[in-house]
């Protein structure tokens, strides 16, 4: 069984018991959370249902495990023979993730 949902503006493809790194969500660590924007599920039986745009009562129950921040990365930019350079740094916050459940 596996569904594939949209949080943060991206869609996963789980299965309970995956673990995934999405976009930071307003969770404490230890606590669950459901996702219910679910776009297709495909149930033990081989049925495959595709929502229009999302489908009616599916909803996927997650665990998270921890909040952090993805590795840095530089931005530099540079222009030549100007004397003109920056150099700009980014951690990208983010939520990991492990799904419990899947209910359709």
């Amino acid at each position: 069984m596996y569904a594939v949902l949209v949080t943060g503006g991206k869609q996963y493809k789980v299965s309970e018991g995956d673990v995934i790194y999405v976009e930071k969500l307003d969770a404490e660590v230890e606590s669950t959370v459901e996702l219910d924007k679910v776009l297709a599920v495909c149930k033990e039986n081989g049925e495959f249902v595709v929502g229009k745009p999302v489908v009616e009562g599916a909803k996927v129950t997650a665990k998270v495990l921890k909040q952090d921040k993805a590795k840095k990365i530089l931005v530099f930019k540079y222009k030549r023979k100007k004397d003109y350079r920056k150099k700009q740094g980014h951690r990208q916050p983010y939520t990991k993730l492990q799904i419990e459940s899947i209910n359709a």
